[in-house]
């Protein structure tokens, strides 16, 4: 079947409640061994698009990109298939909190960034929404101290300090967020990581750590910007977050520990449900054949909601891309 809709008109669509011609998906994957070269990176990204015309782009840069321009170091992979490794993070003790900057959009790598969205939304054109990657401020700090442990220990041994190094993270991707819509992107891929979870924290210590500095982020990017909050992990706090200025959310319903996607659809109904697509299991180890079985189980499961076909997470780069053409191909 010929659609005559452009993905934008999709996505609209969608977001009014309206059954769009066909069922919409887009996933998204690291090319490790190519975006550390911002040519590179935008080839990569269009590249991937061209071959699947998925129906959004997440723009996937590296996640080492929140903490560099402050002092993070790594060695970076050449390996399509291995993720680049943190040589120094650049807080090493809690008083380091208090040495942090506001950084300016124009430092060396946030600045690349901006430029691999104006070049994809050069090459991609007008009728591909696309998304850019933020982490929340939490998710930052942690990629500034290199693991969970350490952040966790001056979470509960330092909050004051690490709260000073929040404001900092906070208004610098603030001002971050409001550049992103000047680069060309329609909005945010807003990433909890692993910190919005009972794994991690206590929702209380979420009001505290992450809620308020999440939506200081989330509204800088203005009350036009159409945003996707991507909720992370196991034993995450969806529901304690659904409130979020963001028109679309995304979370790995495939795992048990979370809301699975019909009741998820009852608690949310106004928000664009984006999942359903099980990146660790049947997305990854199933033939083709079977795939088109899985998706046409979730398109019954799924009719007459607003929903979307997504991964719960970024996509493991050795998913064979026969399954991945498999899931486009249900689509029609």
């Amino acid at each position: 079947m010929k659609s005559d809709l452009t993905p934008r008109q999709r996505l609209q669509q969608i977001l009014q409640g309206i059954t769009p011609d066909r069922p919409a998906a887009s996933v998204w994957r690291h090319f490790y061994h190519r975006e550390t070269s911002l040519e590179n990176f935008v080839a990569a990204m269009v590249a991937f698009q061209k071959k699947f015309s998925w129906d959004f782009m997440k723009i996937n840069p590296r996640a080492g990109y929140h903490a560099e321009d402050w002092g993070n170091s790594y060695e970076w992979s050449g390996d399509e298939f291995k993720k680049h490794r943190l040589l120094e993070p650049a807080v090493k003790s809690a008083a380091d909190w208090e040495k942090l900057e506001i950084l300016h959009p124009g430092t060396k790598v946030l600045e690349e960034h901006l430029k691999a969205i104006s070049l994809i939304r050069r090459q991609v054109g007008a009728d591909l929404p696309l998304f850019m990657t933020v982490f929340t401020p939490l998710s930052v700090a942690r990629y500034l101290v290199g693991d969970n442990r350490t952040l966790l220990h001056h979470l509960l041994e330092s909050p004051d300090k690490l709260l000073l190094g929040m404001e900092k993270i906070t208004a610098t991707f603030a001002i971050y967020a409001d550049r992103i819509r000047d680069a060309g992107a329609d909005g945010l891929f807003f990433a909890t990581t692993h910190w919005a979870s009972e794994d991690l924290l206590t929702f209380e210590q979420y009001r505290i750590f992450g809620r308020p500095f999440d939506l200081r982020v989330i509204k800088a990017a203005g009350d036009d910007s159409l945003n996707i909050l991507h909720v992370c992990g196991s034993h995450n706090f969806l529901a304690q977050l659904a409130d979020y200025p963001a028109s679309m959310i995304n979370w790995d319903a495939c795992d048990p520990t979370n809301l699975p996607l019909d009741r998820a659809a009852d608690i949310i109904p106004d928000k664009v449900i984006i999942g359903g697509l099980d990146h660790t299991g049947w997305l990854k180890f199933a033939t083709p054949p079977e795939i088109g079985h899985e998706m046409a189980k979730l398109k019954e499961k799924m009719s007459g909601r607003k929903f979307i076909f997504g991964p719960g997470c970024t996509l493991d780069p050795e998913i064979p891309e026969a399954n991945l053409r498999a899931v486009r191909d249900s689509l029609l």
